[in-house]
């Protein structure tokens, strides 16, 4: 049983989902990713998996509380999939051959376009969790995939900062954010001809970095063949660079952030809009980790206990290792 709760005070929704509390935690058997658990092919690369415990479904029951008027509730409509990278338990985006982060990357472009064509989705959310430290439950290499049925709050606060920047310059706020980076150049990490790999001026998070096109673009259709060769080529090489670091799995969020679907009150979201991923590694040493705590979830007032000038250095020869190394 899941519902979807309305909080007037942020003005969005609260997805309650108490069948997630199953959710199982496995080591590196028992899994129901690998091949032999009966609920994957005995042999596969990169497959989208129907989440067993979702949060969103595409025929949801009807919530299991009454609403009213201040506090509206209504069906958890929407998919969640699991995206599986590899049939290996022990494999990572790092370690995978290069052609199938590629595949990996085809395949959320395509997963992207069908869940689009559902009228009732208005926001496409590929992202993997990684690590014991951010709440990974199965360590197989995995991502998902949320389709939701608004525009959650974060990507609402970054489209409309975007759509004002534009309203008033007349260019795309993420656009300007390359040329800055450029221009200094201190905080890239590395670029190839389709992309930039960056840890922004602002970043909350240590070694939080960003991955965006040259290109502007707004969905992952957009992305064109070389384009697609290229994400993969810097994706791999980022996690491989993360895991230099400090010699040991590198936990991180990844979300990437495209423009909103079916949603008329982002019309010519396409001008504004700037496809990019977003990593957020919690670490700021081999074993401290930098927390989200009360400033940071109570009030949304971020601090970044290191400076991203240091910590691009660090990075950016970790990433060069890491190419040099897989050359």
């Amino acid at each position: 049983m899941s519902e979807l709760r309305w909080n007037p005070l942020l003005g969005t929704w609260t997805m309650v989902a108490p069948n997630r509390q199953a959710r199982p935690v496995v080591a590196s058997t028992g899994c129901p990713f690998c091949p032999g658990s009966g609920k994957v092919p005995d042999e596969y690369g990169v497959l989208a998996y129907d989440n067993d415990f979702p949060t969103l479904t595409q025929a949801p029951e009807e919530p299991a509380v009454a609403g009213s008027e201040l506090y509206k509730v209504k069906p958890a409509y929407g998919k969640c999939e699991v995206v599986l990278y590899s049939s290996s338990h022990d494999a990572s985006l790092s370690t995978l051959p290069l052609s199938q982060v590629r595949d990996l990357v085809e395949l959320w472009v395509k997963r992207s376009e069908v869940l689009a064509s559902d009228e009732s989705i208005k926001y496409v959310f590929p992202f993997e969790n990684r690590g014991a430290e951010v709440g990974v439950t199965i360590h197989h290499p995995h991502g998902q995939i949320y389709a939701y049925p608004f525009v959650p709050l974060k990507v609402q606060v970054e489209l409309e900062r975007s759509r004002r920047h534009f309203s008033d310059t007349g260019r795309c706020l993420i656009c300007d954010m390359n040329q800055e980076e450029t221009a200094f150049g201190g905080r890239i990490i590395a670029q190839n001809q389709g992309f930039m790999v960056y840890l922004p001026f602002f970043t909350d998070y240590p070694f939080g970095a960003f991955v965006v096109p040259k290109r502007h673009l707004t969905y992952l259709t957009d992305l064109t063949a070389r384009e697609r060769d290229d994400l993969a080529a810097v994706l791999r090489n980022l996690t491989g660079a993360f895991d230099l670091l400090y010699g040991r799995l590198f936990p991180y969020m990844m979300c990437l952030h495209q423009g909103p679907v079916n949603s008329k009150e982002y019309s010519g979201v396409e001008d504004f809009c700037h496809f990019h991923i977003e990593f957020y590694p919690p670490l700021r040493d081999a074993s401290k980790i930098k927390y989200y705590a009360s400033s940071e979830m109570g009030a949304w007032a971020a601090c970044n206990p290191l400076s991203v000038e240091d910590t691009a250095v660090t990075l950016r020869q970790a990433y060069d290792r890491f190419v040099g190394g897989s050359e």
